[in-house]
């Protein structure tokens, strides 16, 4: 029958060829390494939560709801809407595989990191998913030049800014302690800090 390797799990035994004698495959798979369906559920959350949270707030909000109204004509800015939308969504996308593969969670307050993440362009701000956000909606203005949107990514601003200080921020310090308050100390909330 051979050997099972150490932290391996007994899957099952099958009769092979019963006419011939008595011969069992043994079916067994390596335990020592992470289950791939764990990592695979917490990136289908994340991709999830993208969808729900970004993709509304930058997406489907804004382009449904405040292309209307009066309009500045934005001239030479909107050459700088298509830059503000990349650099947006790569700002969000880099920070979500942050989350997963180094804090080993989403960004989802329902599933959060499990480890600080402190590398990545979390070294320079402590909010660079708020900032791609944020860089998206000026996008918005600068293509479409509603005063709406301009509002809107305004209010947003400051919801943002009211759940960092009041939510985010002492949820971290309480779950991570002194790891935190040093990482408070030494990057800034919201304007980059380039070393």
């Amino acid at each position: 029958l051979g050997t099972m390797p150490a932290g391996g799990e007994l899957l099952g035994v099958q009769h092979n060829k019963p006419d011939r004698g008595c011969r069992y495959l043994v079916f067994h798979r390596r335990m020592d390494r992470e289950p791939i369906p764990k990592t695979a559920m917490t990136g289908l959350k994340s991709i999830l939560f993208f969808i729900l949270a970004p993709g509304m707030v930058a997406g489907l909000i804004p382009l449904a709801l405040f292309r209307i109204g009066p309009r500045l004509e934005t001239g030479f800015l909107t050459s700088l809407a298509f830059p503000l939308w990349v650099n947006g969504i790569a700002i969000l996308v880099w920070c979500f595989w942050d989350f997963l593969v180094k804090g080993k969670g989403t960004p989802a307050p329902i599933d959060p990191p499990k480890q600080l993440v402190v590398s990545g362009l979390y070294r320079y701000v402590r909010n660079p998913m708020y900032m791609g956000v944020l860089l998206i909606l000026i996008g918005h203005f600068a293509w479409f030049g509603y005063w709406g949107s301009l509002i809107y990514a305004a209010v947003v601003w400051i919801a943002f800014d009211l759940f960092v200080r009041f939510y985010e921020e002492p949820n971290l310090r309480s779950k991570f302690g002194a790891d935190y308050e040093g990482y408070l100390k030494r990057v800034p909330r919201w304007i980059p800090r380039f070393r």
